[in-house]
């Protein structure tokens, strides 16, 4: 086998997962990612099920694709019936699609007591509804519900509904209840191509954490299409993982599933997805995770640097991902050089400064500070180190006030005293909070000699308590992430105080974008 079929069912499956809904607009921007992506398959959803899939597949059809092909999902025949006058099948076909997927019962406990029906009578719904599509001129592919299940409790009759699809165009194993081990999907899917010449599929959920891994053990066995979600976005614990299965089969099994300039787009789409989702995206996801190729350990650092094999299992470029070094008091010489090179900062012949900057880390670690996150803080250390730094203002002190009334209305304000050069400014501000209030009057002293201040704003801010035993004395780190809308930066600050240690965070976001700044300016003068 040479390649395989990408079957997505982001749109569908994905969306059953607890606190995800899309949009039509949203839908429509995600196919034409996957299209991108190079994903051969993408359901769109159930048009008999609800209005909005129905204007998706009526918006759908006008985009024009570069080679995915739209399919519209939905289930056999009601019993008792016929499929031409059954109204959930004319609604797959008004969806007018290319590629139709129907699901039927493999399980006779489904059978039983979901259908209610005669296990006569679902096989021949399952035979009538995919005849019924194939003369339509569909591609059709049956999706076996439930059918490891189905047949781990009864053999001969899971069998005999797929040779009820003996029509279908593909048939697609499903693992619905995410329960099967590996081991045993082995034994089944052997015993089925016994018995079923189709090409077969395979659809796995994640309940037992083997999504992924029965996914491609199944292509392994010759399953041809490999059904799942971006991200594994799914039901109860989600789907297979398309973002794992498609380079672990790709690049480690050497079968085509996209093109392989496609698959550096892998990390791009799998973020596209989550932010359309409105989900924070997982730092620790397998290929496209912002952790899946991070360097901590000191000893680690210094072997990626000499053979990036020592520690990476394949080349982050190929998924569209990059080596980080992450700083901490775990860091060597070659972690703090790596990652000022990453800065532009060259300190490859420095060793005075490295080992004075190495110095500052792990003291101020020991304190609670913590710099894997807090980029810009770093630089800051760094440019200390090199005496590039310089104070653009001088705290001469500050207040923040919380004031409850009567009316249960809560009023902030922070009053603020600074010196820039030789003058003397003093602000106030409200704001939602004390840090926010403090934010604002720290912009408010600071924007009339630095007007670029009014492009930073504040797009997270976290409070970790570092030893909770000591309760409300406890001391706390505040890690805060600032933007200009051209890049993005976090900064730290600790302290027993929690204000305090915003403040801490708030002055290195601002001293980091002037110094930034000035940098590039100088940068862009030195060109002239």
């Amino acid at each position: 086998m040479k390649n395989i079929k990408i079957y997505d069912t982001t749109l569908r499956d994905g969306t059953q997962g607890e606190g995800i809904s899309f949009s039509v607009a949203d839908k429509t921007r995600i196919v034409e990612k996957l299209d991108d992506l190079g994903i051969q398959y993408i359901e769109g959803g159930w048009p008999g099920s609800n209005p909005k899939d129905i204007e998706f597949f009526n918006i759908i059809k006008k985009v024009k694709l570069k080679q995915a092909r739209i399919a519209a999902f939905g289930s056999t025949r009601r019993k008792n019936g016929n499929a031409a006058g059954d109204p959930s099948i004319k609604a797959l076909l008004d969806a007018d699609t290319p590629v139709v997927t129907i699901f039927g019962k493999s399980w006779l406990l489904h059978v039983h007591s979901v259908l209610n029906a005669a296990p006569e009578e679902n096989l021949a719904m399952i035979n009538d509804t995919i005849k019924y599509l194939k003369s339509k001129g569909k591609e059709v592919i049956y999706d076996a519900e439930h059918f490891f299940d189905g047949y781990k409790d009864n053999p001969r009759y899971a069998l005999s509904t797929l040779k009820a699809a003996v029509d279908a165009d593909w048939i697609v194993l499903c693992d619905t209840n995410g329960g099967t081990l590996p081991t045993e999907l082995e034994k089944i899917i052997k015993a089925v191509k016994e018995e079923v010449k189709n090409p077969l599929g395979i659809h796995v959920h994640n309940d037992n954490g083997m999504a992924v891994a029965n996914s491609v053990i199944a292509v392994v066995l010759g399953a041809a299409q490999v059904q799942g979600t971006i991200n594994g976005y799914g039901e109860r614990c989600g789907n297979a993982d398309l973002c794992s299965i498609i380079p672990n089969v790709q690049i480690k099994l050497g079968i085509q599933c996209i093109g392989d300039k496609q698959m550096s787009r892998l990390v791009d789409t799998s973020k596209f997805v989550a932010e359309l989702a409105n989900l924070r995206h997982d730092t620790k996801q397998p290929y496209v995770g912002e952790s899946a190729f991070a360097h901590k350990g000191g000893m680690h650092v210094d072997a990626v640097k000499k053979e990036s094999s020592s520690f990476e299992h394949i080349k982050p470029e190929l998924v569209g991902n990059c080596r980080r070094v992450l700083v901490s008091e775990l860091s060597g010489k070659t972690t703090i050089q790596m990652k000022a090179a990453e800065l532009g900062i060259d300190l490859s012949k420095d060793t005075d400064s490295v080992r004075e900057i190495l110095k500052t880390i792990k003291h101020l670690e020991h304190q609670g500070y913590e710099f894997e996150a807090a980029e810009g803080s770093f630089e800051l250390i760094i440019k200390k180190a090199l005496k590039r730094h310089r104070k653009f203002f001088k705290l001469d002190g500050f207040r923040t006030i919380v004031e409850k009334r009567e009316d249960d209305r809560v009023i902030t304000e922070a009053a603020i005293k600074i010196t820039v050069g030789k003058e003397v400014c003093h602000t106030v501000a409200e704001g939602d909070g004390p840090v926010n209030a403090l934010d604002n009057a720290l912009r408010k002293a600071l924007e009339r000699f630095y007007p670029a201040i009014n492009k930073v704003r504040l797009i997270d801010y976290k409070v970790r308590v570092l030893n909770p035993k000591e309760a409300t004395a406890a001391k706390v780190r505040v890690l805060i992430e600032s933007t200009d809308g051209r890049e993005i930066w976090g900064t730290v600050g600790v302290s027993e105080n929690l204000i305090d240690a915003s403040w801490q965070a708030l002055v290195d976001s601002v001293e980091y974008k002037l110094l930034r700044d000035e940098d590039r300016s100088n940068s862009e003068n030195k060109s002239k």
